[in-house]
């Protein structure tokens, strides 16, 4: 019987990746050739894989990235609502130093613990992942073995791998920043208290066990 294993994938890139811009609503601006690309990219590093389930979230730039890795495995992609982007609701849009300054100060607090702490006008961390793990929890568990792939989010990804895995550190989901369509790798794990172990983030093998 094959592992049950859940790859997390950041989307392909956009324009507002280009300008650094904070950009969490739905459905958002459509990838740029090179973010093409790379989802090919995405569905050629995953050929091999025993793909059983592709989901992506509510923006479209998540879609776009899903859908070769499904056609690559004849499964359709299944869009679902609650793994999209942390809602930075008053950064919204913006790209400048402060706007960024503020939303990483932010979100090296929820790294740290501290979930109920508010994006200016848009979510805590703890309603980032009490949505995304939700649906995390749905789709593992219309499945026994094999690989499901969910494309997402960045800042969404690094906060549910943290809270998902006892491996991974909070050094690592503050800092381990992923680049477009990078992904973070779990399987499923009876012996962690969460149920899952991070196998791989970005290419980096994580230990199975963080250090006391």
């Amino acid at each position: 019987m094959r592992p049950l294993r859940l790859v997390l994938a950041r989307h392909g890139e956009t324009a507002s990746n280009l300008k650094m811009a904070l950009d969490s609503l739905p459905p958002g601006p459509p990838l740029t050739t090179l973010g093409a690309k790379q989802a090919d990219e995405l569905a050629d590093a995953l050929a091999t894989a025993p793909v059983v389930a592709v989901y992506a979230s509510t923006a479209l730039r998540a879609q776009q990235t899903a859908a070769p890795v499904a056609a690559r495995h004849g499964l359709d992609v299944e869009i679902v609502d609650g793994v999209q982007e942390v809602f930075v609701g008053d950064l919204e849009g913006r790209d400048d130093r402060k706007a960024l300054e503020r939303f990483f100060r932010i979100y090296s607090a929820w790294a740290g613990g501290e979930l109920d702490a508010p994006m200016p006008g848009g979510e805590t961390g703890q309603e980032v992942l009490d949505r995304y793990l939700g649906v995390i929890s749905d789709v593992t568990a219309q499945h026994e073995e094999g690989t499901i792939v969910v494309v997402s989010h960045g800042a969404a990804v690094r906060l549910a791998a943290l809270a998902l895995c006892t491996n991974v550190a909070p050094t690592l989901a503050e800092s381990g920043v992923l680049p477009n369509t990078g992904r973070v790798v779990l399987e499923a794990d009876p012996t962690a208290s969460t149920g899952w172990t991070c196998l791989e983030w970005t290419g980096l093998k994580v230990t199975r066990r963080r250090s006391a």
